[in-house]
């Protein structure tokens, strides 16, 4: 099958090799885990806005990389969608360990670098889930925020090259608009190749017509 010179679509993202979809994803497991053993079950909301606001962040990611073959708005929208969720949920667990009187660490705490360490290290969930029913509510909360720190940092910058890429190329109207001209030029530079090589055939045709008369005589 011929491959099409002129495209409309874009080619669609790998979500699942994006660092901060891998990092969402262990948000969601981890807050799913974290609700269930240190939130109760019934009477409150805030277990399922914890949830809702970690799989809103992930599955907007993975729209937006769908939608973004078509709609460059479209994919900058829920992806700023997703970062939303995030901070929600960075803010969500910031209150529980607040209301509780629980530290939130930073680079004063003993434990922060190596904490900071393994966030940044490991974007897999199999290396968060063995922790999962280790990790007391402090440590969890705290890795989570970390977790919802660094997938903002590096969702803002995706978004940000997005946009120039807007700017620069435009979007889906743009890009039918360029393919369409440049089918239309090479239709256009076709033709004169093909009226040009028809002159020069018919100019050798007269030389040959030519040649023919005076060896008849």
């Amino acid at each position: 099958m011929e491959k099409l010179k002129y495209t409309v679509l874009r080619q669609q993202t790998n979500w699942k090799d994006l660092w901060f979809y891998k990092k969402s994803d262990v948000l969601y497991q981890l807050t799913y885990a974290f609700t269930r053993r240190f939130l109760p079950a019934h009477g409150d909301r805030t277990v399922d806005q914890m949830v809702q606001a970690a799989r809103s962040g992930k599955q907007n990611i993975v729209e937006g990389s769908a939608d973004g073959v078509t709609s460059t708005e479209m994919e900058l929208k829920l992806l700023n969608v997703a970062r939303a969720s995030l901070q929600e949920l960075h803010e969500d667990y910031v209150d529980y360990l607040r209301a509780r009187e629980l530290p939130i660490w930073d680079d004063s705490h003993s434990r922060y670098n190596s904490m900071l360490s393994f966030c940044r290290e490991n974007n897999d969930t199999d290396a968060y889930t063995p922790y999962f029913e280790r990790w007391n509510d402090e440590e969890m909360a705290n890795a989570a925020i970390t977790l919802c720190r660094m997938t903002d940092k590096m969702l803002t910058s995706y978004i940000e090259k997005k946009d120039k890429e807007f700017v620069t190329q435009g979007g889906i109207r743009e890009r039918m608009t360029a393919a369409r001209l440049g089918y239309r030029t090479d239709q256009r530079n076709e033709l004169e190749a093909l009226r040009q090589e028809n002159l020069h055939l018919k100019e050798r045709i007269k030389q040959l017509e030519e040649i023919i008369s005076r060896s008849s005589r």
